[in-house]
């Protein structure tokens, strides 16, 4: 996938050569790494804790949508998002005022991940429509920061996570209580607990 590569016009200016070897690793490495989005891949870059989030989402998802396929490209999708922007921060190519959207989306996250742990633990306090508010402001932020980076595609995709994470409809599936995800949830919820005691989210 090919991915925004900004090359200043040095004409006339030897001694300021165009090719940025650092630039073309970058993108190299994302055009690599998006190529490979695979488990194991994602176990390189994404912590064992959020990588068994993430296995229990696969699962909650793919018994919401009946559909192992659909299922699998949600995943895929998230994976991908993640590593990208993981290896632009990683790499130094935000500037001052992404880092501050770093921060805000940090913090809402945090904020999102507390609220599901809460819905959770606290019975009948679930309220579908705060945790998809603040999930879609997630969403927001996240399309924010990847603005100058990411191509349309990646921002195709993270409509493809959000929306369907942020589905009324999918999050009631998620927090019934008589319902076939509960144990998946209590294993999202224990590993969000414990990423938030490690002050990972």
């Amino acid at each position: 996938m090919p991915e925004k590569l900004h090359i200043q016009n040095t004409e006339g200016q030897p001694e300021k050569p165009s090719f940025s070897s650092k630039s073309l690793a970058l993108q190299a490495q994302k055009k690599i790494l998006s190529k490979m989005a695979t488990k194991s891949v994602a176990n390189m870059l994404i912590d064992d804790t959020s990588s068994e989030i993430f296995d229990e989402l696969y699962k909650v998802t793919m018994e919401h949508l009946k559909n192992k396929k659909e299922a699998h490209k949600i995943m895929k999708d998230l994976i991908k998002v993640a590593i990208k922007i993981g290896i632009l921060y990683r790499n130094n190519q935000f500037n001052v005022e992404e880092l501050e959207i770093v921060e805000k989306f940090r913090k809402k996250l945090n904020q999102a991940a507390m609220t599901i742990v809460s819905f959770y633990e606290v019975e009948y306090t679930f309220d579908k429509n705060v945790l998809s508010g603040l999930l879609n402001e997630c969403k927001d932020l996240v399309h924010e920061l990847v603005e100058r980076h990411l191509t349309a595609r990646s921002h195709a995709r993270i409509n493809h996570v959000f929306d369907h994470f942020a589905d009324v409809e999918f999050l009631s599936a998620l927090y019934s209580l008589e319902g076939e995800c509960r144990p998946h949830l209590h294993k999202i919820c224990d590993g969000i607990n414990k990423l938030l005691d490690e002050k990972v989210l």
